[in-house]
């Protein structure tokens, strides 16, 4: 490994000015006018991997973007690692908020600042950089590797669990590695072995065929944002629990050695609220604040819109109101169960006096893996090698929802090994990565490609 670890030092600038040309590339995947853009991205990617040394590289169609695969499968009788990240990033707007272009990767104060560059292509490239030192210095790896980048994460993956369906015997491995996490915080690494789920709605009220003036139609037309606002207002009560009929039916309650183990974490909540500029926390009463963001379900509103938001007055009265509204689930919450239950209460909530439309748009399964098993345990002395400290193990209030497509439709355990940050902003203005974690997660990629060689 020795070898492998200098080869990664010498390179390291390079590696920036690499990262930078993938960086600068708009793949925004919800924005049909980068369609163009994300094929390029993916062609980046696959002639990324052939130059480092995969093999059988190729993007692969769906009926939306492309998966670009590539392998290296040369070292009989070892495991194999399916390595799985995406290319595709999210919207930049507000765009005036950005202190430098988003597609301009730009170097301040040791983080690199673009959109892309913690969720996910940095971490992408990690692997690819530690693939690249142990083929150029050894011209082979400790174990076999198999890699999936899609284009459509950032969307809610709509083709992935088919991709998955479909080319099962040529993703057969061990085990899953997912870089697409963050660590617990700055110099704190941390292995992470729970995920939470989600559900996803879009509801739209009507209140009448076109938009009215209030003075003469206030008072006899239902106004559809009031009404919404009067529906979104019963979905929670003043402690912060869920008024949905049955939604905590099937929550799986958190074990006290866990709450316990969370406890001691170097966790300051005055920090927290002023790192992110909350003048007082809120959330489900009874619950630690990493309890309520890692192990218990919530509903949010993600977005609102109706009637007149110019600068200025306008007297109207909206003919229409929509809401989209997201909910994060925990072991054992069922999406469908779940949505099944909230599209029944809006039913329940909404008046006559407006037509109501639910839509559903995406969701996945929460996720949860035991952290003594041996593949997580590889993960936390690979860590340890690569960042100088032993890793703690956490849960994530995020949700990546193939996590448990790779468990159900082909058996393999994952292991998220994430070395973003907190405050990384990711989905917002001034998405960073920390370059020191950054290259300590290189070499961690690349202990990680021998610990678990040595498990088979």
């Amino acid at each position: 490994m020795d070898k492998v670890i200098d080869f990664i030092n010498v390179n390291r600038e390079r590696y920036l000015e690499e990262l930078k040309a993938l960086l600068a590339i708009p793949s925004i995947s919800a924005l049909p006018e980068h369609a163009a853009d994300i094929r390029r991205c993916a062609e980046w990617c696959g002639a990324e991997m052939e130059r480092i040394g995969l093999q059988n590289v190729r993007l692969i169609e769906t009926p939306g973007n492309p998966v670009v695969y590539g392998d290296w499968l040369g070292a009989a009788g070892a495991p194999t690692i399916l390595f799985y990240g995406h290319y595709d990033v999210q919207p930049v707007d507000p765009l005036n908020l950005w202190e430098s272009p988003p597609f301009e990767a730009t170097i301040r104060d040791g983080e690199i600042y673009a959109r892309g560059s913690a969720d996910d292509k940095g971490q992408v490239f990690m692997h690819m950089k530690a693939v690249e030192a142990h083929l150029k210095e050894n011209g082979r790896l400790p174990l076999n590797i198999k890699f999936i980048l899609e284009g459509e994460e950032e969307v809610g993956s709509e083709h992935l669990d088919d991709f998955i369906n479909s080319h099962k015997t040529e993703l057969a491995a061990d085990v899953v590695v997912i870089s697409d996490s963050a660590m617990f915080a700055r110099g704190v690494p941390s292995i992470c072995y729970g995920l939470r789920g989600l559900v996803y709605f879009q509801i739209d009220l009507r209140g009448s065929s076109t938009d009215l003036h209030s003075g003469s139609f206030g008072g006899a037309v239902a106004n559809p944002a009031f009404v919404l606002a009067q529906m979104i207002a019963q979905m929670k009560d003043r402690g912060g629990r869920v008024k949905i009929p049955g939604f905590y039916d099937e929550v799986q309650p958190l074990q006290e050695e866990e709450r316990q183990a969370w406890a001691s974490l170097p966790f300051n909540e005055k920090k927290y609220r002023k790192d992110f500029g909350v003048p007082k926390l809120a959330g489900e009463t009874g619950f630690t604040t990493l309890e309520r963001t890692w192990a218990r379900p919530t509903l949010e509103v993600n977005g609102l819109l109706s009637g007149f938001t110019g600068e200025g007055a306008k007297t109207v009265l909206p003919a229409v109101a929509m809401a989209k509204i997201s909910m994060r689930l925990v072991p054992n919450q069922d999406p469908n169960t779940i949505a099944e239950r909230f599209e029944a209460y809006v039913k329940k909530l909404a008046p006559k006096t407006v037509t109501v439309q639910v839509t559903r748009m995406h969701g996945g399964k929460p996720w949860m893996t035991s952290f003594d098993n041996a593949f997580v345990q590889a993960a936390g002395r690979a860590i340890e090698k690569g960042f100088g400290r032993a890793p703690i193990f956490t849960r994530e209030g995020g949700s990546i929802p193939v996590v448990s497509t790779f468990q159900e439709v082909l058996g393999l355990p994952s292991v998220l090994f994430g070395v973003g940050l907190p405050d990384e902003n990711a989905h917002a203005p001034n998405e960073k990565l920390d370059l020191a974690n950054f290259h300590n997660g290189v070499i961690a990629s690349a202990y990680l490609y021998d610990e678990i060689a040595r498990i088979g």
